[in-house]
């Protein structure tokens, strides 16, 4: 058996959060990849009430990693953020006409994923070979060498009509 250790991921959840899924989904895109310390910065100045609710699950999901796993924050970023429908509360608010419209009371289950950032290994400098700087690299064609100017048009429907003329 091979004992190599598997990056740790940590999780932290919050369900039946009384907010719709599709408003909350827009606040975790932004904090998608970014580093827990950057993801906090996000949150602190985004103005949505869903920012809050994923502020409470990312500060679980840290302190989860700092107590179980040993993981300092500045090392962790978010792997994963994303937002489940939970269950519709129905309710019915009386219209005219003895109608019922009905409101939909939707709740959702805010899951954050932390995974500590990888070791960077120092950069090898790419090599380089001496025939591909020697050679000599192409030119693009600008966008004006290859419109003709309007009187260049006029001259060549001129010289074509001369041409079917003189036939």
């Amino acid at each position: 058996m091979s004992t190599v250790e598997k990056p740790r991921e940590v999780r932290a959840q919050a369900k039946y959060v009384r907010m719709s899924p599709r408003k909350a989904r827009l606040v975790a895109e932004h904090i998608r990849g970014r580093s827990v310390p950057e993801a906090r910065a996000v949150l602190a100045f985004t103005s949505r009430e869903a920012a809050g609710a994923l502020d409470k699950v990312l500060q679980s999901a840290v302190s989860n990693a700092e107590a179980n796993h040993g993981l300092a924050e500045e090392r962790l970023y978010i792997k994963a953020a994303y937002v489940d429908a939970g269950p519709v509360l129905k309710r019915w608010r009386a219209r005219a006409r003895g109608r019922v419209a009905r409101i939909r009371k939707r709740t959702c289950h805010i899951t954050v994923l932390l995974a500590p950032v990888a070791q960077e290994a120092p950069a090898a400098e790419p090599r380089t070979t001496e025939v591909a700087e020697a050679a000599p690299k192409p030119r693009r064609k600008t966008a004006a060498a290859g419109k003709k100017t309007a009187t260049a048009r006029k001259r060549k429907t001129a010289s074509t009509k001369k041409k079917g003329a003189a036939t």
